[in-house]
């Protein structure tokens, strides 16, 4: 017995010894007698492409060419928090210093592409970090050095000799400081990180860098995914960690804690689960589910409503009362799925995850429902999907609990189920569009949004709509359909890009007295520490045809106007229609009372009568005047509006590129006043040929007045 007690303890401590040994931890092969010295494969490397470098630096690495100081593992022990804002005790092993080629008294730090550094790790059994352990790393670093930036001159930072150049410099420092090989060190390089923003639909097949901390402990490279992932510069790091960690002394995969929807916050701060923490994709992976809505239409009853895609075999259902916890309770695969639940008086939250054969999608959007019909329905779109810092994809919550605040019933969809058009805009009482920071890149109203939310307001809708890049994108970045949309529809125009021109500095607003949110006096939203966006870049608007503006930016002289309200007829609607605009993301104000509040007023100036049906259209200006089409490029119908400021014969008419005629839309007497007129390029046969797509030429002749502007057909 005796002896069996004395194997039993022999065996735990070899299993806590193995556990332990910094030595044995990434299976990395020994270094062979005759591998190369770091500076030998450097200078083997400098005039490769880029694709035959990485194959080298990959093949010298899995031969085991890497200094014996790199392999020992420097322990880490943190506390970190999970979602549930537990408190766990966390071990992690990292290596002392960047990935680096050679032996310990001739190495070079190598900066790599994500896919080899990705390839090399799964081989080592290791992982790249997350922001947030980068952070943590540094912390605990006891040689910290000062950055070393080199001035951009064409592309010669992405060449090998500055590869070099930059490794000697490093070292220099490191030796100045005495500090010993095997040493954990930071500051010296940005970190090739695994992120949420690897999966960015946005920027496919990008790497995701981070760091470079100054000796103040702040980074010089904030989290970004810029970057396609073949570009590699000088300053990029690879650091690996052992792919497992000590969780409250359990033994936990990485890349399983970051997807666990509770858990995850322990390594990450980012929002959301990691879904994917690689860089090495599964193309048979099926896409997460994007166009797709919740609808009510029977008590206690909410109804899916999908477009469904042929690589997955079914979809599982989350649901969650909180938008927070969520439980997979159902499973289907049609467009459409109706599920029961019990209090038709709560908001219930619900995100789908698809499922093949080779295994599961990254969840979708959040979005949310309360499970009763009404005749006075709101419909949130979901219409911010840009990976910005901050995005977790369910700003649902904070939309939804101030309309739930104020008595109103809601539905919600992702803005692809409206141009899919699974959902209709007029369907709806009111129509509350989230675009968060949406901007160029990622089109904030794109053509077909912009004609639904046109179509919507013409018929007197009720719209709400938020974002910080909206007047950026369409009025100041934007073609001239994007401008006249933002003027003619949502009644607002660009004035500067954050409040009195300064970015990252103000980050409140307040009501204009005698406006409707003239008893607010401080507005407080999200400068990246209230846990959404960081909105750096808050839109300045001016009120446009008839709007008023209703917010101002506090503590600004100039570029002021934070959000602006109209009502009247709109476009060639015979209803008045309401708009509220933000010129910053309802979803980043705090605290959640004043959310809740504002909605109140904004439900109540939509549901108050209409004071006024006075519409620019109607305001006849004293000069001819010829506008651009819209939309513009179109599709087979576009609508051209023109004044005419006294009675006489009016002429508009089309020509091609070439000035043969297409068609006189216009061959009489008018009265003054303004005019529209559409359009159809579909009805029109040249020769019996439909018109091709291209520029076409309309022109409006009018007594001695002839103007001509040009719009595009595009099929």
């Amino acid at each position: 017995m005796k002896k069996l007690l004395v194997v039993i303890f022999i065996t735990a401590l070899s299993i806590l010894s193995a556990q332990t040994n910094s030595n044995n931890l990434l299976n990395i092969p020994e270094r062979g007698e005759n591998a190369v010295e770091g500076s030998v494969f450097m200078e083997s490397i400098k005039n490769l492409s880029f694709a035959d470098r990485e194959n080298a630096i990959k093949n010298e690495l899995l031969s085991g060419n890497i200094p014996q100081h790199q392999r020992n593992l420097v322990e880490i022990n943190a506390q970190f928090y999970d979602l549930n804002n537990n408190l766990h005790q966390i071990k992690y092993w990292v290596m002392p210093d960047y990935v680096s080629i050679g032996s310990d008294s001739d190495f070079c730090r190598v900066p790599m592409g994500p896919i080899t550094a990705q390839t090399v790790a799964d081989w080592f059994n290791a992982t790249m970090p997350t922001r947030k352990l980068v952070d943590n790393i540094y912390q605990n670093a006891s040689v910290k050095l000062a950055p070393v930036p080199y001035a951009p001159v064409g592309n010669e930072n992405e060449k090998v000799y500055k590869f070099i150049q930059h490794n000697n410099d490093i070292q220099a420092q490191f030796n100045n400081a005495n500090g010993e090989l095997g040493e954990l060190i930071g500051g010296t390089k940005k970190d090739v990180v695994i992120s949420n923003k690897i999966v960015d639909p946005n920027r496919p097949n990008h790497v995701t860098i981070y760091g470079w901390h100054q000796l103040n402990g702040q980074p010089i490279q904030p989290l970004t995914n810029i970057h396609y992932n073949y570009y590699v510069d000088y300053s990029h790091g690879i650091r690996f960690l052992y792919s497992k960690v000590l969780v409250d002394g359990d033994t936990m995969n990485v890349r399983d804690i970051l997807k666990d929807n509770i858990l995850y916050k322990i390594l990450s701060d980012e929002s959301g689960i990691m879904y994917q923490p690689t860089y090495l994709i599964d193309e048979n992976l099926p896409n997460k589910p994007r166009s797709f809505g919740l609808k009510s239409e029977l008590e206690n009853e909410i109804k899916i409503l999908l477009d469904t895609e042929p690589n997955v075999d079914k979809y599982h259902v989350y649901v969650s009362n909180d938008g927070i916890n969520f439980d997979s309770l159902y499973s289907f695969y049609n467009e459409e799925f109706s599920f029961d639940t019990e209090n038709s008086n709560s908001i219930i939250y619900v995100k789908l995850i698809a499922e093949n054969s080779t295994g599961k999608s990254q969840a979708s959007e959040v979005l949310a429902v309360i499970p009763k019909p009404s005749d006075k329905k709101m419909l949130i779109v979901n219409g911010f999907d840009r990976s910005s810092d901050g995005n977790s994809y369910d700003f649902v919550i904070e939309h939804g609990k101030a309309a739930h605040y104020n008595n109103v019933v809601f539905e919600s969809a992702s803005n692809e189920a409206i141009t899919n058009r699974l959902f209709e805009l007029t369907d709806y009482e009111y129509v509350d569009f989230i675009l968060g920071d949406e901007s160029t890149a990622d089109e904030s109203l794109s053509y077909p949004e912009q004609i639904l939310v046109a179509n919507y307001l013409e018929k007197g809708g009720r719209l709400f709509i938020s974002g910080s890049e909206i007047a950026w994108d369409l009025d100041y970045k934007g073609n001239s359909s994007d401008k006249y949309f933002i003027e003619n529809y949502l009644k607002a125009k660009y004035s500067a890009d954050a409040p009195g021109g300064i970015s990252g500095t103000y980050y409140s607003a307040e009501g204009i007295t005698g406006e409707i949110f003239e008893n607010f006096t401080t507005i407080n939203f999200d400068n990246g520490t209230h846990g959404t966006i960081n909105v750096n870049y808050a839109d300045a608007l001016i009120p446009a045809q008839n709007a008023e503006a209703v917010l101002n930016y506090k503590n600004v002289t100039n570029h002021k106007t934070a959000g602006i309200k109209y009502e009247g007829l709109i476009g060639n609607g015979n209803t008045p229609a309401k708009i509220v605009y933000f010129g910053f993301p309802f979803e980043t104000v705090y605290p959640e009372e004043t959310r809740n509040q504002l909605m109140t007023e904004i439900i109540d100036f939509f549901n108050k009568p209409v004071t006024s049906i006075e519409n620019n259209l109607t305001d006849v200006p004293d000069q001819f005047m010829l506008y651009q089409n819209y939309p513009n490029p179109f599709n087979p119908s576009t609508r051209i509006e023109y004044v005419v400021p006294s009675n006489e014969f009016v002429k508009l008419s089309v020509f091609d590129i070439l000035g043969n005629k297409i068609a006189d839309l216009v061959d009489e007497e008018q009265s003054a006043g303004k005019y529209s007129v559409t359009f159809d390029a579909g009805n029109i046969l040249i020769s019996k040929t439909a018109l091709s797509s291209g520029i076409y030429i309309y022109r409006l002749q009018a007594g001695s007045f002839s103007q001509s502007r040009t719009m595009i057909l595009l099929k």
